[in-house]
């Protein structure tokens, strides 16, 4: 029987060349920070089937980056390119109104708890800009509370304190707001409050004080870890917002249409004010969404500007409806099955091979963070993860044909088959024990 360890390890020596050549037309070689830096080196694909990516070096990756979370129904789903395939004989943009969007709002509004009226974007970082600018329009005050390790957008009013060294981060319970990036308006920071997630006195308490426009969060902190709410945390959180007359916003550009088909919200079974939604909504295609109470949104027809050439856009949106339309209970029931197997087939072998790791999450997208012995309630108990020793495990994995991306979440689709769990579950077996050998685990 061939073994992980038996098998040959790939090579990534065309995407290096690549690389490097793409970087005299394209800052970095990458269009996106967040592709960058990655060990062994940023890959370049040739095309993606399923949960298998495709590189120019000719590897076959079993996918769990999934777009970084967009990709729920695989690589090339055949419902999705067949409904893009048709719209595009029809028409491409019109600056005006079509059916096709009126139907993917539509689906939007009966699948989400909190859609009373919504509108597309093209980003998560836009429409989480949105939502801000609602809520300031809707209560006539201006600060806005955000948490410790969430992350809502690379704009310089909210990249704050997403992912601090603990030396800057400042007390645990008054976070100090810590810049993501050179460049950024240090007054920005004025009007955010940042605050640590899960604490739900300290949220009454600063609530209290009636001068915050809106809370913002992800409801299940996916971004960094995948870390459930507290009990009681959502709905307590909501009751304060409601008392204090401040916008509770969901950010669930991450776990909307993933962790169910109405996302977070009707999961823990809370409703936001506001809701913001991305990546999974489209599988793959360029879709946001703001959505939420109709008096609020409503706003957007009084006054309240929200803009953009390709909001709407109707090849997309028959991505939208046709990606909606394959969420149903027994994908994510299959992704929850799937997904539960894998986390328990590493939490096995971590034991077996006396590595201290936490596997949290759920079905659908999960964490590993080696170095803890305990779930992590919030960002401060995250950030004490062995990262570099992560980062290892996931370059070996990596030279074994499976995809993981470093910061430790591990994202499922449809695709993601009995066959493929078990290759990953042996995959993740010879890289433990590779490292363990070389002392590196």
């Amino acid at each position: 029987m061939t073994t992980a360890e038996d098998k040959p390890l790939m090579s990534f020596d065309k995407s290096v060349a690549a690389l490097r050549e793409n970087a005299k037309w394209i800052a970095g070689g990458a269009n996106s920070n967040f592709r960058l830096n990655i060990s062994p080196t940023p890959l370049v694909f040739t095309g993606g089937e399923g949960a298998y990516l495709h590189d120019v070096d000719g590897n076959a990756l079993i996918d769990y980056y999934l777009g970084m979370g967009p990709m729920i129904l695989g690589h090339k789903p055949q419902a999705v390119v067949d409904a893009v395939k048709a719209q595009i004989d029809i028409g491409i943009l019109y600056a005006g109104q079509s059916a096709i969007e009126a139907e993917a709002a539509q689906l939007v509004c009966e699948m989400v708890p909190s859609a009373e009226r919504m509108r597309f974007g093209s980003s998560g970082s836009e429409v989480d800009q949105a939502a801000l600018r609602l809520a300031r329009a809707a209560t006539g005050r201006t600060k806005i509370i955000k948490f410790e390790g969430h992350y809502h957008g690379w704009f310089d009013n909210v990249l704050w304190s997403s992912s601090p060294t603990l030396d800057k981060a400042g007390p645990a319970d008054a976070p100090t707001p810590v810049p993501g990036s050179k460049g950024q308006i240090a007054s920005t920071a004025d009007d955010l409050v940042i605050l640590p997630w899960n604490d739900l006195d300290i949220l009454r308490n600063r609530l209290a004080q009636g001068d915050i426009a809106g809370v913002i969060m992800e409801p299940a902190m996916c971004n960094q870890g995948s870390i459930h709410p507290a009990p009681g945390y959502l709905e307590g959180a909501r009751e304060a917002c409601t008392k204090a007359g401040t916008i509770l916003i969901f950010d669930e550009v991450i776990t909307g249409f993933r962790l169910a088909p109405g996302g977070a919200q009707q999961r823990f079974g809370v409703t936001p004010d506001l809701s913001t939604f991305g990546k999974a909504i489209a599988n793959g295609f360029p879709v946001a969404a703001i959505a939420g109470r109709a008096d609020i949104m409503d706003l957007f027809a009084n006054g309240v500007l929200h803009g953009g050439s390709y909001n709407g856009q109707p090849v997309a949106m028959a991505a939208t409806v046709a990606t909606l339309r394959s969420l149903t209970p027994k994908a994510f029931d299959d992704m929850a099955v799937e997904g539960q197997r894998l986390m328990n087939g590493f939490r096995e072998i971590f034991a077996r091979e006396g590595v201290t790791a936490s596997v949290e999450g759920f079905g659908q997208v999960f964490h590993v963070a080696l170095g803890l012995d305990r779930p992590a309630k919030n960002y401060r108990d995250l950030a004490r993860m062995n990262r570099a020793g992560y980062v290892a495990l996931t370059t070996e994995l990596l030279y074994r044909g499976v995809r993981a991306l470093e910061r430790g979440a591990w994202f499922l689709s449809t695709a993601h088959d009995a066959a493929v769990i078990d290759t990953t579950i042996d995959a993740m077996a010879g890289s433990v024990r590779a490292l363990k050998a070389k002392g590196v685990l």
